[in-house]
């Protein structure tokens, strides 16, 4: 019923053929555009394969992004998409939707891959085997930033208070505030005990992305203490990274982050903020919960090579705990030149 294909062979759908019918689709995602082919391949080096799947009248009814990452500690493997809380596929009814999944599955066979991810927020694929153990937390806004202030509680507004009593300031940009981001960003992924991302990604995420990412940075005495990586799409103001400086924790440079971004999406007519994904309970959701977002529960599922299990890449598996453990002593520098090799290879 369906025929298949990649994007980028010979007579394959455009990629702007391939961004209508994402933006045309109820489900979609910032992630399912065209352009994170070539922005995650550029930084990353990891292969995609952008399969999408047409009716006989060559009209698109499906599209799956995928990337194939390979090493010797992780294994090999298909993520869709890595690095991003979504991904997964989209397709017009569940025929195109099993299309999609045959043609990921010879590729799986073809590349040796023992598994492949989809990161999916509704069940779209209810036979495959699914994690539903993480949740993302969104949160509906009002159409004013005074609504939105209005709406806190008196703790939460006088935390932020706090840090604008303290004299922190706040700028909101794009590449020209890149270099203070990824500052904080790095500090604050070597005290995590994960490998830093190359900076090229966000480079080119704001390269390819003009209209919809963007940088937020809040500043102490004229130093970058918390940072803020925003994507908006479709109504949608995400934050797909965030991080503070530890040594600015009684300033409460975090929570003015959170409100300026909130503030920002509110303005600029977003109606929906997502803080992203969280374990239900742990110390982000309580922290996201505060503001205002209500969780929705997020279905990962899997394709399975024969004879593997659910795989188990995070930071929880008790058999990356000592590693976690080191990475989080070596001086940033250290984790800086290293971390991008590392990371490449993590979902």
């Amino acid at each position: 019923m369906y025929k298949t294909g990649l994007l980028g062979e010979p007579k394959a759908v455009t990629s702007e053929a391939w961004n209508a019918f994402a933006s045309s689709h109820a489900e979609s995602c910032c992630y399912h555009q065209a352009q994170w082919r070539d922005v995650i391949q550029a930084a990353f080096g990891i292969m995609p394969y952008y399969i999408y799947a047409v009716d006989d009248k060559g009209s698109i009814a499906g599209v799956l992004p995928l990337f194939l990452s390979k090493s010797k500690l992780f294994g090999t493997f298909l993520t869709s998409i890595p690095f991003y809380n979504y991904g997964g596929i989209l397709a017009k009814d569940q025929h195109a939707a099993q299309a999609l999944l045959d043609k990921a599955e010879s590729i799986a066979l073809e590349t040796g891959a023992r598994h492949i991810e989809l990161r999916h927020v509704g069940n779209i694929m209810p036979d495959l085997p699914t994690k539903t153990h993480k949740v993302r937390m969104v949160m509906p806004l009002p159409s004013t930033p005074e609504e939105l202030w209005e709406g806190f509680k008196s703790k939460l507004r006088s935390q932020i208070k706090r840090a604008q009593k303290e004299g922190m300031t706040v700028k909101i940009g794009s590449l020209d505030l890149l270099d203070d981001f990824y500052r904080v960003f790095c500090v604050n992924m070597r005290d995590l005990g994960t490998p830093v991302w190359t900076k090229k990604i966000f480079h080119n995420v704001l390269s390819s992305f003009p209209d919809q990412a963007f940088i937020c940075v809040v500043y102490f005495e004229g130093n970058p203490a918390a940072a803020g990586f925003l994507h908006g799409y479709k109504g949608y103001m995400e934050i797909p990274s965030a991080s503070s400086l530890r040594k600015y924790n009684r300033l409460s440079p975090n929570m003015f982050l959170y409100w300026s971004v909130l503030e920002y999406a509110c303005s600029k007519g977003y109606k929906y903020f997502d803080f992203g994904r969280s374990s239900v309970d742990a110390g982000t959701y309580k922290f996201k919960e505060q503001w205002g977002s209500e969780p929705q529960t997020l279905h990962w599922q899997y394709w399975l090579a024969d004879g593997e299990t659910l795989p188990e890449i995070n930071p929880q598996n008790p058999k990356y705990r000592l590693l976690i453990g080191t990475w989080q002593k070596i001086p940033v520098w250290l984790a800086n030149c290293i971390g991008p090799m590392v990371s490449r290879s993590l979902p």
